[in-house]
Order: C-alpha cells, then sequence, then structure tokens
C-alpha cells in the first residue's frame, strides 16, 4: 500500500486530525448548496491559495492529485453543451474540484493512524447497533489507502492494452481492473486474519 501523507512539511502537518476532519465536513456542507459562480470561484482560490501558501511543491503535488478528476469534468462539460447550460456545469465542476482539493489537502496532511483514532471515536456510539468502531476505522483507512494503488492498476492495464491494440481500451478494462481489486482485497484480508483479525 502507498503512503499518502505529504513529504513536503507544511503547517497544516501540525493541525488535529479531528478539527481538520470537522472543518472539511463544515466546508464541504456549506459548499454544496451555493449557486453562485463568484462565491465558487472565490472558494476554489482560496483551496488555491492554501496550497499556494506552503510553497510551489507542495501546490504542484496538489495539483497532481486533482488530475483523476479529469474524466468527470470531460464529461460534465460535453453533457452541459449539449444542454445549453454551461453556468450550471460550471457551478458542479467549481464545487467537486473545490471539494476534492480540501479532501486531498486533509489527507496530504494528515497521517493515517490520526485520521483512524477520530473516526473510530466518532463511531463509538454505534457500538450498541453491534457495529465496530475498529473495523469502520480499518474499512476507512484501507479504500484511503486503496484508491491510489487501484488507479495505479488501472493505469498500468490501460497502458498493457495500448501496448497490444491500436484500439482504445475503454470498458475493456474494467473486468480486469475488478479482478485486481478483488485480489488484492483477498491478499489484505489473508493478511489481516493472519495477525488475528481486528
Amino acid at each position: 500500500m502507498l503512503t499518502l501523507t505529504s513529504p513536503v512539511e507544511t503547517v497544516f502537518h501540525r493541525w488535529p486530525a479531528g478539527a481538520k476532519l470537522v472543518g472539511l465536513a463544515l466546508a464541504t456542507a456549506v459548499l454544496v448548496p451555493v449557486g453562485d459562480l463568484r462565491l465558487l470561484a472565490l472558494a476554489a482560490a482560496g483551496v488555491a491559495a492554501l496550497y499556494l501558501s506552503q510553497g510551489r511543491t507542495f501546490a504542484v503535488l496538489g495539483l497532481r492529485w486533482l488530475w483523476p478528476l479529469w474524466p468527470v469534468l470531460a464529461v460534465l462539460a460535453v453533457w452541459h453543451l449539449v444542454t445549453g447550460d454551461l453556468a450550471a456545469g460550471l457551478a458542479i465542476a467549481l464545487r467537486l474540484v473545490t471539494a476534492v482539493a480540501l479532501a486531498n489537502l486533509v489527507t496530504l496532511t494528515t497521517r493515517l493512524d490520526a485520521m483512524m483514532a477520530v473516526v473510530e471515536r466518532a463511531a463509538r456510539p454505534l457500538e450498541r447497533f453491534g457495529l465496530s468502531p475498529r473495523v469502520l476505522a480499518v474499512a476507512i483507512a484501507l479504500v484511503i489507502r486503496f484508491t491510489p494503488v487501484l488507479l495505479l492498476r488501472a493505469g498500468q492495464l490501460m497502458e498493457a492494452w495500448r501496448a497490444r491494440s491500436p484500439r482504445r481500451p475503454g470498458w475493456r478494462v474494467v473486468v480486469p481492473v475488478t479482478l485486481a481489486a478483488l485480489d488484492d482485497a483477498e491478499h489484505v484480508a489473508e493478511a489481516l486474519r493472519a495477525r488475528g483479525g481486528l
């Protein structure tokens, strides 16, 4: 699995994980109902300023983490060009980019064990319904850790397809990526069982 914490030390690394996660939740909740393009652009600029305030290297890293959004943004652009509602499409794109950039900022500047501890504390009331907070925290940690691994695996499979065929891979890599994800999940489950489970 990959480590997602930024190697570039920032002021945000020193902020408590709980405060960052609560701030992220509140910022996203405030962002979703906003429809004014000027306010959304201001919010996006504010997030960009947060990244830039920690230096060029950190800002470039943050920009690189936004790259996987381009297919979603492309589909949004095509759809809203066809429907003729560019303002709505731009509002959705700004909301999405800003929220994901904020989430990436939290992920890049927070250790995974600190995030797991916050989730575990927040999920403690669910114990009365039979849900283990530890299991939930580990599940969320695994999703966070494996998302870039799966993206990397999908990229490798697409490159392998391009090396063997002049056609675009498209949907043809879905089954191999799914099988690779299931294989990885089986290995992780075996490793967890070998360590006594959760």
